[in-house]
């Protein structure tokens, strides 16, 4: 079993085409779960229209399923609580050049 540091590293390979941000520094990722091999990931996007929620959905699947011992990934899309700026951690800021 995958601890949480290893399947948060691999989400942090996971980035938002639009922003240029991981999902992770992002915080888009509300949760991560493990049972046996299969994750459960609850995580939101910037905004509920998102054109390419697909995209990212899919990449973070793909993402998980190359950390060993995960044989299977799930992802649950929620908007509650909505995604605001002020989720973005002190890495993701660095990186847009908040901070």
């Amino acid at each position: 079993m995958a601890g949480e540091d290893e399947l948060l590293a691999a989400l942090r390979q996971v980035y938002d085409p639009e922003v240029g941000i991981n999902v992770v520094d992002l915080g888009l990722i509300y949760g991560v779960a493990q049972r046996d091999d299969c994750v459960h990931v609850e995580m939101t996007l910037t905004t509920p229209g998102c054109p390419l929620h697909d995209t990212i959905g899919q990449a973070v699947q793909r993402a998980l399923l190359r950390v060993p011992g995960v044989a299977r990934s799930e992802v649950e899309l929620v908007w509650d609580p909505p995604w605001t700026p002020l989720m973005i951690t002190d890495a993701g800021k660095r990186e847009l050049g908040w901070a």
